[in-house]
């Protein structure tokens, strides 16, 4: 096992590597400019900003030089700050990258927690009871509700709750994390935050569940077709303990795969969901550097995803050992 784990951690470097090249290449080369457009604003609104002020912030920044070589060079400089856990300077919120991640990651961690859970109480359970009663009215009810949710975009599905629910209704904030202006602390705070986040979590709970559900359902429909299924049967064993001992935990196996994607997903913020409930989430902030030409911040934050999914990666290979005891981990 500790040998498995050496390799895979020596494999995840390079594959790091390959990443954190492939993401400083393609940031350097976007055509926004945010010093650029820092400075034309600046000219616009009256002052005016010498050159050598302008060649000085290219300067700090690594930016001055876009030949091939100098983006080579300023590639070894930030790869040896980001060993060192320093992801550089935000252009937008002139803090480290570091910070803006922490500070605003929360938001985006709880409502993915949460979202989540929900998910995987839910789809789950449907999936299985899709596959035990396959071709029956409730498989048909369950896979057109699942296809319905598959089908909506996030945009449009979100802003058609918060219309329902938020504005005509009016049972739910439209926008926001606490109500504006409210001095409430401790449990009413608590209470007014979960009255927020009720429809984005309700949002990404009915888009998410469908994938999970058909992935459960058809592996679930393989395994009750296997031979030791047929055997645990004529044991004169109850559907149910053939259900849940026997057919469930060798349908885990496949689904294992996805955690691989769970961990990144949980700090990545949910972007489009966060931009149509104006929440101040992670994945927020991330589309507003990319639009803005936050070099830094739009850097670190891919690098710290990549390395997010490396590690779910890894430990998505080290729960097969768990839930399959012949997968031998060597």
């Amino acid at each position: 096992m500790l040998k498995y784990i050496l390799k895979r951690l020596a494999l995840s470097v390079l594959i790091l590597l390959g990443v954190s090249m492939i993401i400083y290449f393609l940031i350097r080369l976007m055509p926004v400019n945010y010093i650029q457009d820092m400075v034309n604003a600046m000219n616009q609104g009256g002052a005016t900003v010498p050159q050598e002020t302008v060649d000085a912030m290219y300067e700090m920044y690594g930016l001055k030089d876009n030949s091939f070589k100098g983006i080579l060079s300023g590639y070894f400089g930030w790869l040896g700050n980001i060993a060192r856990l320093d992801f550089g300077t935000s252009f937008l919120y002139r803090i480290p990258v570091t910070d803006v991640i922490v500070q605003h990651m929360d938001t985006s961690f709880l409502i993915a927690i949460i979202a989540t859970i929900f998910e995987f109480m839910i789809a789950i359970p449907l999936g299985i009871t899709a596959a035990t009663h396959q071709y029956s009215l409730r498989d048909y009810v369950v896979t057109v509700l699942v296809m319905i949710g598959i089908s909506l975009p996030a945009f449009f599905f979100g802003q058609m709750l918060k219309d329902w629910f938020a504005i005509k209704l009016g049972w739910f904030p439209p926008s926001g994390m606490e109500t504006a202006g409210s001095s409430a602390t401790g449990f009413a705070r608590i209470l007014d935050i979960m009255h927020h986040l009720i429809i984005p979590i309700v949002t990404m709970v009915i888009l998410s569940i469908g994938a999970r559900m058909r992935m459960t359902r058809t592996n679930m429909l393989e395994v009750l077709n296997a031979d030791y299924i047929r055997t645990a049967r004529a044991k004169g064993l109850s559907e149910s303990k053939v259900i849940n001992k026997h057919a469930f935990r060798n349908t885990m196996i496949p689904l294992v795969t996805t955690l691989a994607g769970l961990l990144p997903s949980l700090f990545s913020g949910a972007i489009i969901t966060e931009q149509v409930f104006g929440l101040d989430g992670i994945g927020n902030v991330a589309l507003d550097a990319m639009n803005r030409g936050d070099i830094p911040f739009i850097m670190g934050y891919n690098m710290f995803l990549a390395i997010l999914s490396v590690l779910g990666v890894l430990l998505s290979d080290l729960m097969y050992a768990v839930v399959d005891p012949r997968v031998k981990l060597e």
